[in-house]
């Protein structure tokens, strides 16, 4: 991963800062660090991961997809 030219290997990580910027961190102003700790694992553990909905998950959140998932997987 990570290899000189190969521009395919952070994508999915840079959208992933590129959205925490714009959506949560250029908007707020902390007062300490321990706040903005907070604050971004509030965005990722309830926000980005439970209800953000994701167009490469065909606009389904990821908890959505994965029970999704999960319950086709049973079914097979």
């Amino acid at each position: 991963m990570s290899r000189r030219g190969n521009c395919y290997d952070n994508a999915p990580m840079e959208s992933f800062w590129g959205s925490l910027k714009n959506e949560r961190v250029h908007h707020c102003r902390y007062a300490t660090w321990a706040e903005a700790e907070a604050s971004i694992r509030k965005y990722i553990e309830i926000f980005y991961n439970r209800q953000r909905r994701h167009s490469r998950l065909g606009y389904l959140a990821p908890a959505v997809f994965v029970q999704n998932f999960n319950i086709l997987a049973a079914a097979a």
